[in-house]
């Protein structure tokens, strides 16, 4: 299938890019958006991450990729359990840049790289029906202790540009791998076990899920670090 890639700059979008690429689909754009240019870095949004963003043209480049991105206007207007689309949600954002690279790529499918968030996939799931797209979401409801490890022994590089969890300090960890913190982060995994949760209640996050940045994917033709 040829697919666009929703990134956010964070490793479990592009983990999932790298599955889509391992499955035989064909990933032919990347596509991004971002918060307005007199917003904070990172928006309060429940279906975004926008922290990191300004990386975003880098990654494109390392893969010789067009980047679709748009600036997001709409808040969290629609948080219920199920989606119904309405103007000014968030999501509609996502929708129109969606249906922009469809008509511009040809594409047939999403890379998502959702893994325990309902709400984030009920609402990925509605666009992508409106637009007749498939969503590709290979990592949802995985173990997230062996994703972190597949992550990091498939080669993946990153870094955490954010703490927003229990048991991390932004002393201690800011600048720190990945692997430099698969230790903590499975020790912080066992002793806090309902960190997960976020302030949307049927929104549930990996630890690592805002905070890592990607420096290097075996499927960019250079490091971001250099």
């Amino acid at each position: 299938m040829r697919a666009v890639a929703l990134i956010s700059g964070g490793k479990d979008s592009c983990y999932n890019m790298m599955q889509c690429v391992m499955a035989g689909h064909q990933v032919v754009a990347l596509a991004n958006l971002k918060p307005p240019e007199s917003a904070v870095d990172e928006l309060d949004s429940y279906m975004y991450q926008t922290v990191g963003y300004q990386a975003l043209d880098l990654y494109a480049e390392a893969m010789g990729l067009p980047l679709y991105r748009a600036t997001l206007s709409g808040s969290s207007l629609n948080t219920g359990r199920g989606y119904t689309p309405q103007e000014g949600d968030e999501v509609e954002d996502l929708y129109r840049l969606l249906k922009l690279v469809k008509e511009k790529e040809d594409i047939d499918s999403v890379s998502v790289g959702a893994i325990l968030s309902d709400y984030q996939r009920v609402r990925v799931e509605n666009v992508c029906q409106r637009l007749g797209l498939q969503p590709l979401a290979f990592l949802w409801r995985r173990k997230q202790e062996d994703l972190l490890n597949e992550m990091i022994d498939s080669g993946l590089q990153a870094v955490l540009i954010k703490v927003a969890a229990y048991g991390l300090d932004p002393d201690k960890h800011l600048g720190k791998s990945l692997e430099e913190m698969r230790p903590h982060l499975n020790q912080v995994c066992w002793v806090h076990c309902n960190f997960y949760q976020c302030n949307n209640p049927y929104c549930y996050q990996w630890i690592g899920s805002k905070i890592g940045c990607i420096i290097r994917i075996p499927i960019f033709s250079f490091s971001l670090s250099k």
